[in-house]
């Protein structure tokens, strides 16, 4: 028969380690050496292995020996070199003043002109020109480009968002308590129980009409909180061509993702 101690047994345990982050240099089957960030996670239940657009990771449960996670990850050599080949984009922009010719935005490329300036700020040309404006001092670091770039993202993605969100607000049981725009690593729109919707900053890089879908799918969750047929039945109401849309993400999806994180992401 089951102790009745257990139940007090699992109140008074301590509270689970917090995550232990470890960088190695892994091997490929070419000869190549890449990183590979090793994570000891308390909630994990077993060995995985994955690579996005930041690189390979090993997740590790706390029960699993470094020797039992070194030896998982040379059987499975060959399936990382493959992913990492996946994730290689050879034609990701980079951000560097008076090189840096081009930068995404909605679904197109802009001519950028870098001008000196006394302030780091990244705008449009405005008067009917496509072309983008990046001003910055000589002084400018990094760190000052990419926070222009992100902040001028941020305004464009608001804009978009605020242009839009009008026409379907009539028929939502109520608003979005507020948008917030993040650097997410998969998904690209939230909805939290309070109504706080939150949108990954690489959908401003996206065709609009993809970026609008998510924004439709993320309200439908107004109304349907879990992914029913109902629930498709109001995306697809607003949004009927919403399967396009998702197609575009399954193939355009890790581009828009790794140009975000190289402009504007945190630097490596």
């Amino acid at each position: 028969m089951p102790s009745p101690l257990r139940p007090l047994a699992r109140l008074f345990a301590p509270a689970p380690r917090t995550l232990e982050r470890e960088t190695l240099e892994v091997e490929l089957p070419d000869g190549r050496s890449v990183p590979l960030q090793r994570v000891r996670d308390p909630r994990a239940r077993r060995l995985k292995l994955s690579v996005d657009e930041r690189g390979a990771r090993l997740t590790v449960p706390m029960r699993a020996s470094l020797a039992t996670a070194d030896r998982f990850v040379a059987q499975h050599v060959d399936w990382l070199a493959a992913q990492l080949e996946r994730f290689t984009l050879d034609d990701v922009p980079s951000l560097e003043p008076g090189i840096t010719t081009q930068l995404p935005l909605r679904g197109a490329l802009h001519d950028v002109h870098w001008q000196a300036g006394r302030f780091t700020r990244l705008d449009r040309a405005g008067d009917g020109d496509d072309a983008l404006v990046f001003t910055h001092p000589a002084r400018a670091g990094d760190t000052a480009l990419r926070r222009a770039v992100r902040d001028f993202y941020e305004a464009q993605a608001r804009a978009d968002v605020g242009r839009w969100m009008p026409r379907y607000l009539p028929s939502l049981p109520r608003a979005p308590r507020r948008v917030t725009f993040k650097i997410m690593s998969s998904q690209w729109g939230s909805l939290a129980p309070d109504g706080s919707m939150a949108l990954d900053l690489s959908l401003v890089l996206a065709r609009p009409s993809a970026f609008e879908y998510v924004l439709v799918h993320e309200l439908c969750h107004l109304i349907h909180a879990d992914h029913s047929r109902s629930f498709w039945r109001e995306v697809e109401a607003r949004c009927p061509l919403w399967r396009e849309e998702r197609d575009y993400f399954h193939s355009e999806g890790r581009r828009l993702k790794a140009t975000l994180r190289a402009l504007c992401g945190k630097a490596a």
